[in-house]
């Protein structure tokens, strides 16, 4: 933890779970803190899944369709096999009528129940699928690369292959719209930036490469936050819908919903798809560096009353998995990483440092920030 941290008393906010571990909460003299507020004064008063987001939304989805005229598919989706991006393709291709391609990026840390569910949706629905295998040696060497950077933000080099990989096909092949799994029902609190940095800031990813990696970045796909906000959608016309924010989206309702229709498989805590991001939640971030993002993905669910704050508080005191899982998962990161296990566990003790102690274009990744909240584009509170 920092100094900052250290030097304060520990609060929790009264109202959901978030607390001093974002050493930059603030609360108000009723002891509720600044996500609650925000959420109640800027996000639910402009959240519409009712009749007025259903008509939103049908108005956005008449125009996919008749802009796809006479192509393979009208609008492309991001599939991981998690609850959103799932439920997203069912809604798309049953509620919308849409004709969408699936896009999967396979950086080489999918579980067993990301593949099934893979399978489940695009056989039961009939779609196409297009995985984009990234070249394991270059994400191997990136992702290493960040172990040895001592950075909380490990899940960059994965969230960084997702994202460019799915802007760039869009791109290259003139796709018009993509159609994203971000919603206010499971991430109207945000992790702070000290949890888990910009996967977006290219200059930071490759700063840190550059000083402990190895193998040339020539396969991996690659993205600054500028070309995909700015360049893509200005120049080449990518547009980004987020469908889930205009219907009634209730996390345990839609994933009962799939298994009940397409045989899909549950997984514990949100991200756990990823049989990485459920090690580096679940044990590496929690333990080393004190931040637990199950408070944000708890506490959102708590502000949507999908969740019971006595029932979040009993959920954050357990361990997210077992110790045994943990030491299974820890050799298991270690083998694929081409590494001993010791040599994992030094990595785990050694010095910690955070984003700011690597080039970045935080300022104007700031300023963005600013100007959407301005607009009204972005009410989340990403700091």
């Amino acid at each position: 933890m920092s100094s900052e941290e250290h030097a304060r008393p520990y609060q929790i906010c009264n109202n959901c779970i978030m607390d001093t571990s974002d050493s930059q909460i603030r609360f108000d003299d009723n002891g509720r803190c600044e996500y609650c507020e925000n959420y109640y004064s800027n996000i639910l008063p402009n959240w519409h899944a009712d009749e007025r987001g259903e008509r939103e939304i049908m108005s956005q989805v008449e125009q996919i369709k008749k802009d796809g005229i006479g192509k393979d598919f009208d609008c492309l989706i991001g599939l991981s096999g998690g609850v959103d991006s799932s439920y997203l393709v069912y809604l798309a291709k049953e509620k919308f009528g849409l004709r969408p391609l699936l896009y999967h990026v396979d950086a080489g840390w999918n579980s067993q129940e990301a593949v099934n569910n893979i399978e489940k949706l695009v056989d039961g629905l009939g779609l196409d699928l297009y995985t984009e295998v990234v070249d394991w040696p270059e994400m191997r060497d990136l992702q290493l690369a960040f172990f040895k950077a001592g950075v909380p933000h490990l899940d960059t080099p994965q969230d960084h292959a997702f994202f460019a990989g799915l802007y760039n096909f869009a791109a290259k092949n003139k796709v018009k719209y993509i159609l994203t799994g971000a919603n206010y029902s499971t991430e109207c609190v945000r992790e702070p930036l000290e949890w888990h940095y910009h996967a977006s800031d290219l200059m930071q990813l490759r700063d840190i490469h550059r000083k402990f990696g190895k193998r040339p970045l020539k396969k991996f796909p690659l993205a600054g936050i500028l070309k995909f906000k700015l360049f893509y959608r200005f120049v080449k016309g990518v547009r980004v819908v987020k469908p889930l924010n205009s219907v009634p989206y209730r996390k345990e309702a839609a994933m009962q919903e799939l298994v009940d229709r397409y045989g899909w498989q549950r997984y514990p805590h949100k991200h756990y798809e990823s049989r990485f991001t459920r090690f580096y939640e679940g044990y590496w971030l929690r333990t080393r560096f004190g931040y637990d993002k199950r408070r944000a993905h708890f506490s959102s669910l708590i502000l949507t009353g999908q969740l019971a704050r006595d029932e979040a508080l009993e959920r954050i005191e357990k361990a997210p998995y077992s110790d045994e899982q943990v030491r299974q998962d820890f050799d298991y990161i270690a083998t694929k990483l081409g590494i001993e296990s010791a040599e994992l566990q030094a990595m785990f003790e050694a010095p910690k440092h955070t984003y700011r102690d690597y080039r970045n274009i935080m300022p104007v990744m700031s300023l963005g920030a600013w100007v959407l909240r301005t607009l009204g584009i972005q009410r989340a509170i990403i700091r």
